[in-house]
């Protein structure tokens, strides 16, 4: 982990505790809170070898008709079934896939303290009577599973705002550090596309705001204001991690260029202060 990364890491860590125990400006907060998330996503993003699966110009196009679907199938979940119901259902299904997003934020930091053998050597879990269905993973993955089982069973038990961060956190760095945009062009479609997602499902329907209002599970962040009668400002994952994604191509871009870029890391910052005003707007 470089240094830059570590600070990155142990300024969110602080911005994430201080409203425990003094007053933040919510918009100051919404502001640092999304850039060092993006800073955190993009560096983990840069890595030896080039992901295996990229987001390809046709997975851009079709990304917005899949996230239509969801949002509509939530909807009419919510219309015709039990919201309590619905939201036990998915406190269930974040409450895995939180373990194993909090697990894999965390293991390049616990791993440093492991034995080298720990990070290593696999082990391999069958299920029973379903034994070509197999789980690989290292001792050092246990070990980082614990903290997340922890803050994963607090949230269920409490929805307490900090669990419910440090959940959206590690879900929008993993997201930033393991989704690839294949080019710049994709990026672009992406986001042209989620731009009318967005448009439509907000201002012509009452779909978004009816699954937002319905929807009980660490989507977004929240960020106390000392109000009570608006206790949270919200930030919602997506307009974290879809931005995200762009500025670590922006990054890798970057990096691939070595010596030979004039002004390091340009394009990066570039786009990282483009959107960090677009927030502030």
């Amino acid at each position: 982990m470089k240094k830059s990364e570590r600070v990155a890491n142990i300024a969110l860590a602080g911005l994430s505790l201080a409203p425990l125990v003094v007053n933040v400006n919510p918009n100051l907060n919404v502001i640092l809170t999304a850039c060092l998330t993006v800073y955190v996503g993009c560096y983990r993003s840069v890595k030896p070898t080039p992901p295996s699966e990229t987001m390809s110009n046709e997975h851009a196009m079709r990304f917005p008709l899949v996230g239509s679907a969801m949002l509509l199938s939530l909807f009419l979940l919510f219309k015709f079934l039990s919201k309590d119901l619905v939201n036990a259902v998915l406190t269930c299904y974040f409450f895995v896939l939180g373990i194993v997003a909090l697990s894999a934020t965390l293991l390049p930091a616990i791993s440093h303290f492991l034995p080298k053998h720990w990070n290593e050597d696999l082990i391999i879990w069958r299920f029973p009577y379903f034994r070509s269905l197999e789980v690989e993973f290292t001792r050092s993955q246990i070990v980082a599973a614990i903290p997340g089982t922890f803050f994963c069973a607090w949230y269920a038990s409490q929805k307490h705002w900090l669990a419910n961060n440090i959940l959206g956190l590690a879900f929008c760095v993993q997201g930033i550090e393991m989704l690839s945009l294949g080019s710049f062009k994709t990026g672009a479609i992406l986001l042209a596309g989620l731009f009318v997602y967005d448009i439509f499902w907000v201002f012509f329907t009452p779909v978004m705001v009816s699954v937002a209002k319905s929807f009980d599970a660490p989507i977004k962040l929240l960020f106390p204001t000392g109000d009570s009668a608006r206790p949270f400002s919200m930030l919602g994952l997506g307009d974290i991690v879809i931005p995200g994604i762009f500025v670590a191509l922006a990054l890798r871009f970057d990096v691939s260029r070595g010596k030979r870029a004039s002004i390091s890391r340009v394009l990066f910052w570039d786009i990282l202060l483009v959107w960090s005003l677009l927030l502030l707007s």
